[in-house]
Parts: structure tokens; C-alpha cells; sequence
């Protein structure tokens, strides 16, 4: 015997794999590594693969179990995952097969009917409970610090009304008598604020009650909140955990934030990271499941059993919250369960607005839609920056994926540049992310934020970026007309100031010295008042306001599935491209003008021709063809794509 290794990814081996997991009463499962034992004659009698550090499709032979090949395997898969970086290896199988596991050195972490999730190895859950555990002893010490705080500031309160007693008894007596009546010492014995974690209350009077909230917040709204709030009410210490698992619009990091900041008003609520041992549909094999249909069921019946085994006795909470789910399907089964499994589970009626209950979901939409005055309806502002700086990066991500364009990189080709291609571009926008965020982040204050904190985080940026490229300049442009924009977004409430907003913040940009707009001004000589990317900045982008964003938008509402090849080929009609032109000459970059309105009005023409799809083929042709030619001739309208870009996102925030 000895142990091959497969690769799952390709057909031929793949297939095999296949062949000999449905020969065992199994089905393929995504991994990344199999491991096969073959007999002297090569026939596969044994196999077990990897999907990170989860051990998935072990089978043995009818004719081979008892032979220890199990051990061996199961050895040989442990070894190559530790070699991969990974401490502890867990995995998913049958009930039955728990024993088998248990003498492998697998421990058990929660079973349902149908399946049982074990793990072996250094750390684990065991380092994630008491991490948990450290967690609510923090808790605990802040809450000891806190009443403390709050005897401390109540005695000097008394001390102080005792000493207006004193000096209105040495002024008058007659008046002192009748104050008495209304001591602070009467006062004391009044009710005290509800929301006073220090206050006794009549949960307490038996063990202090704890809860949990689990929540995805993809983004964080205000329904989430709401339910916090009144969850924080009914407990004296409630943790709220954030999904881990990043399948979502917003990354993990993301939405931790934005919940830790739309509860910072809440003193008795600790915001704590996320189980890395949730179990989801994306997480959860269904290979060894005699019904498919079983698959939903388990996957959160092992959830929930992992939480009512560890994470709840760590945090020492006995509560689990949850909001109603009128919509999904899944999510109201879940609930259901959780009122099965667990001990005590307390749903909360959706917070609605306007008949309609608010959710992620509808937030997404709405950004999907642009409809800004939605949005702003149904999350908090501490919410805003993230969802801003998503549609900045969304933006970014659509141009890129406009194809085809002239002279740029697209999904096609690299267009004129040699140092670029889409997986680059792509890297490049990822990076840039975070700093959009940042930027957002910096909006939010009452004042506009300096030029110094904006141009601080954009040095950050453009670093990130050419580390990420390989000192490629990607999106330079971008980042700073982008960067401006956003920061105004967040600042105005009423998209209105938007374009004043964004005058202001330019103005305090000096003028730039070796950009491509520079150069291009020296290149004209002074013959045409060129304007770079800092002019257009410092005039509130006058042309995208008044034509191009009318033209996107009009573009939009008809439903148009061109709406973004046309815009470009609109803006190429106006802008001074210095990118062209400091690739050329003054003469082409007109000569660009004149061919992009040609082929717009064009277009447009065939949108409404008889023989419409037609003419529109024809039109993409063509398109395709300058795409040939600017490449060629090294014609990169890299400037037209900057502001395509921005005219999507300006799109995106004004209804």
C-alpha cells in the first residue's frame, strides 16, 4: 500500500475521486487536497481530502476496514495540514463514525442527529473559550469600575448639596426649614434612571442575567440597533458577536466596526468577535448526507449545539436574542430551532419604517438603486462611511469592468498599457479600499476635515497601492478625485452642497508639480488653457455635474445596457484629457474629442433604428476597433476613465 497524492482541481483525477467516493455511499466535496491509498495493483481502497484545515470524504472499502488504513490516513492528512500552518484540524462525519474519531485523538464539538463536528490538535475552541472567558471577567471589572465611578460622583453630589444647605442656612433660617422638606436625602430615595447599569434592578435580584445577540449586520441598520437596545435593556451585560465568516458585501472587520460604534452608547453592551467555528451553508459538507434535504437542518443544528456547548457557559449567558424574520425562509427556520434547542430565546418583533421592516437587505438594494435618502432611513450615521466608501470602490470596480473600452484596461485586453492588466487593476482597487473608508471616516466630523488629514491618508494610499502593484500608478488619479468626493459625501447631509463641498476641500490643495496634468499644461505651451485634475477639483467638476451626470443617470433610468459605454464616450467629448495628451499631442487629443462624439452620436442612433440590435452590434464593433487603434497608437483616455468612475459614484448617493 502506499498513499498518492490528487489534485481535485483537475478533471481527470477529479473524476477518479468521484468514481470511488460514490463506490462508498459518498459525495465529492470541495477540497483543495486528496490523498489516496492504492493497493499493489494501484485500484484506490482508501481516501480522505482537505479544504483548509477541515478533513473532508474519508472513505475506506468495505473490503479494507479493520486494517488500520484509517489510522494511517487519517495520520497522513493531520501531518499535511499541520505543514500547511494549521494547529488544529477539524472535521465533520457521521455519528457513527464518532467512536472510530475519538480513538484518533478527535474530540467531539457538537453533534446533531445527522452529523457530529470533532477536532484534533494544540488550541482550538479550547483557546477560543478563554479568550471568552477573559472577555466577561472584563466585563465584570468594568462594571465593578463603573459603579464605583458612579458612588464616587453620587457622594460628591451629596457633598455638594450639603454645602448649598450650609450657606442658605448661615443666609436664612426661616428659608432653610423649608427646603428640608425636599433634602437630598428624599431625592436619593427617588427612582433611578433605567438605564443605570450601577442601578439594582429587579432581574438582579437573583444570578445577574447575560445575553447574546448574534448578528451578520451586512450592513449594520437600525434594525440591528433596535433590537440591541431592547435586548441591553432586559440583561445587565449583553454581548453582541459579529459573524465571522466573510461571505458578505461588507468584510468582517467592516461590519465589527460599524457595530461597535452604532452601540457605543450603550454601557452595559460589549461588542466580541465572532466564533470561528460558525457553521454555515457555505461551511457545512453535505457529502456523507443521505438527503440533501437534510443539509440546512444540520448545519444549524450544529450551530446551535457549539453555542449552547461553549460559547454560551464561557460568556456565562443564558439569554439568546433574536429578531423576528418575516422574509427568509432559512433564518426563520433557524429561529425556530433556537427556540427548540436553547433554554431561553427572546424574539423581537422587527423595527419597521413606513409598513416595511428594515433590513440589510433593503439597505443593499437601495445601494444598488442609489437611492441615498432610503439608505439614510434605515441605518445610522455611523453606518454612512462604510456604505460610502463601498460605492466609491463599487465605482471604481464597474469601470474597470466596462469592456470594451478604448485604449484601457478592461476584461479583454490591457489596452494601451503594457504595465497593467485586469488582475493588476483589480489588486489595486481591493487596496485602495480600506483608505476609502478611512476617508469616509474623516467626513464625519462637524467640521470639515483639514488638507493635511486628507492628503496624511492618501500618502497612505497611493503607497499601498504602488506596494501592491509593483510601483505601478493604477489608480493615482482616481484616488484623488475619488478620495475628495467621498469625504464631501459623508460631510453633506443634502447632496445639494455636494459640488460646493468638494470646491472647498480642493482649494486647499497646492498646485501639483510632475503629474501627468503638469506635464500636459508645459506640453501646450500656454496656446490652451489646459485643466488637470486639481483644476477640474477646484471648479467643483463643473462638466460632470451639469453633463455628464444628467446623461448617466438619463441613461440609467431607460434601462440602457450600454449606460456606461456611452458615458465614457460622452465624457471623452469635453475633457481635457491630460492623460492623452501627455501621451501625444494637443492635436490628438482633439482628434479624440471628434471620434468619441462620432461614434456616440452613433450609438445613440442605433438605440432607436428599427433594426436596433443590429446597429448596435455594429456600433460595438466599432468600439472595438478604436479599442484596436488608441492601443496601437499608445492612446490611453486614462483621465475620461478616472471620471466615469466618479460620475457612477456621484450617481450612486443622489436619488
Amino acid at each position: 500500500m502506499e498513499i498518492q497524492t490528487l489534485n481535485p482541481t483537475t478533471p481527470r483525477q477529479r473524476q477518479r475521486i468521484e468514481a470511488f467516493l460514490k463506490r462508498n455511499g459518498l459525495r465529492f466535496d470541495d477540497m483543495h487536497y486528496y490523498a489516496a491509498v492504492t493497493d499493489d495493483d494501484g485500484e484506490m481502497i482508501a481516501g480522505g481530502g482537505l479544504k483548509g484545515n477541515v478533513i473532508k470524504c474519508v472513505a475506506v472499502d468495505d473490503a479494507h476496514k479493520g486494517e488500520a488504513i484509517a489510522n494511517t490516513l487519517i495520520s497522513h492528512l493531520i501531518a499535511h495540514a499541520n505543514e500547511e500552518g494549521h494547529s488544529n484540524v477539524m472535521l465533520f462525519t457521521k455519528p457513527k463514525n464518532r467512536q472510530l474519531f475519538e480513538s484518533l485523538s478527535f474530540r467531539l464539538l457538537a453533534e446533531a442527529p445527522e452529523a457530529v463536528l470533532m477536532e484534533t490538535g494544540i488550541g482550538g475552541i479550547n483557546n477560543m473559550v478563554e479568550q471568552l472567558k477573559k472577555i466577561k471577567e472584563e466585563s465584570e471589572k468594568y462594571k465593578e469600575y463603573n459603579k464605583e465611578c458612579k458612588e464616587d460622583s453620587k457622594e460628591c453630589k451629596e457633598n455638594s448639596e450639603e454645602c448649598k444647605e450650609e450657606e442658605k442656612t448661615n443666609l436664612n433660617t426661616s428659608t432653610s426649614q423649608h427646603l428640608n422638606t425636599t433634602t437630598p436625602q428624599h431625592l436619593n430615595t427617588s427612582t433611578p434612571h433605567p438605564l443605570n447599569p450601577s442601578t439594582p434592578q429587579p432581574l438582579t435580584t437573583t444570578t445577574p442575567l447575560r445575553g447574546v445577540v448574534v448578528m451578520n449586520c451586512n450592513p449594520f441598520t437600525l434594525g440591528h440597533r433596535y433590537l440591541i437596545e431592547l435586548a441591553a435593556k432586559q440583561v445587565e451585560r449583553l454581548f453582541v458577536m459579529v459573524v465571522r465568516e466573510d461571505c458578505s458585501l461588507f468584510a468582517y472587520a467592516e461590519r465589527k466596526a460599524m457595530v461597535e460604534q452604532g452601540v457605543a452608547h450603550l454601557e452595559n453592551v460589549t461588542v466580541i468577535d465572532g466564533s470561528e467555528y460558525a457553521i454555515s451553508q457555505a461551511t457545512f459538507p453535505t457529502y456523507f448526507l443521505k438527503r440533501l434535504d437534510d443539509a440546512a437542518d444540520t448545519q444549524m443544528l450544529l450551530d446551535l449545539d457549539l453555542f449552547r456547548r461553549h460559547i454560551a457557559p464561557a460568556l456565562g449567558a443564558t439569554v439568546r436574542f433574536v429578531g423576528t424574520e418575516p422574509i427568509d425562509q432559512l433564518t426563520r427556520r433557524y429561529n425556530q430551532l433556537m427556540h427548540e434547542v436553547l433554554a431561553d430565546v427572546r424574539e423581537t418583533a422587527r423595527l419597521e419604517k413606513k409598513g416595511n421592516a428594515v433590513s440589510a437587505s433593503r439597505v443593499r438594494k437601495a445601494m444598488e438603486q442609489g437611492d441615498m435618502s432610503t439608505i439614510r432611513q434605515l441605518v445610522p450615521p455611523t453606518t454612512l462611511p462604510y456604505i460610502i466608501a463601498h460605492l466609491a470602490t463599487q465605482a471604481l470596480q464597474a469601470e474597470l469592468d466596462t469592456t470594451p473600452k478604448p485604449g484601457l484596461v478592461d476584461k479583454d485586453n490591457n489596452g494601451a498599457h503594457r504595465d497593467m492588466d485586469y488582475a493588476l487593476m483589480q489588486r489595486s482597487i481591493d487596496t485602495l479600499h480600506p483608505y476609502f473608508v478611512k476617508l469616509a471616516l474623516l467626513g464625519c466630523a462637524d467640521a470639515l476635515p483639514t488638507h493635511t488629514s486628507i492628503r496624511d491618508i492618501g500618502i497612505e494610499a497611493e503607497k499601498a497601492m504602488l506596494s501592491a502593484t509593483n510601483g505601478v500608478n493604477t489608480h493615482k488619479g482616481a484616488l484623488f478625485s475619488m478620495g475628495l468626493a467621498v469625504v464631501a459625501a459623508v460631510h453633506e447631509k443634502n447632496t445639494d452642497s455636494l459640488q460646493t463641498t468638494i470646491k472647498a476641500l480642493a482649494a486647499c490643495f497646492p498646485d501639483t508639480n510632475g503629474t501627468h496634468g503638469s506635464k500636459a499644461k508645459l506640453l501646450s505651451k500656454g496656446t490652451t488653457a489646459i485643466k488637470g485634475a486639481l483644476d477640474n477639483a477646484r471648479e467643483g467638476y463643473e462638466m460632470l455635474f451639469a453633463e455628464w451626470l444628467p446623461f448617466y443617470i438619463e441613461r440609467r433610468k431607460e434601462h440602457d445596457t450600454y449606460t456606461l459605454h456611452k458615458t465614457l464616450l460622452r465624457i471623452m467629448c469635453d475633457l481635457d484629457d491630460t492623460n492623452v495628451i501627455y501621451r501625444t499631442d494637443l492635436a490628438t487629443a482633439e482628434e479624440v474629442k471628434q471620434e468619441a462624439r462620432a461614434l456616440l452620436d452613433s450609438f445613440s442612433k442605433a438605440h432607436t433604428a428599427e433594426d436596433k440590435e443590429k446597429r448596435i452590434a455594429a456600433e460595438l464593433l466599432a468600439l472595438k476597433d478604436m479599442d484596436k487603434r488608441y492601443t496601437a497608437r499608445n492612446l490611453s483616455p486614462g483621465g475620461a476613465a478616472d471620471m466615469l468612475s466618479l460620475t457612477i459614484f456621484i450617481g450612486s448617493i443622489q436619488t
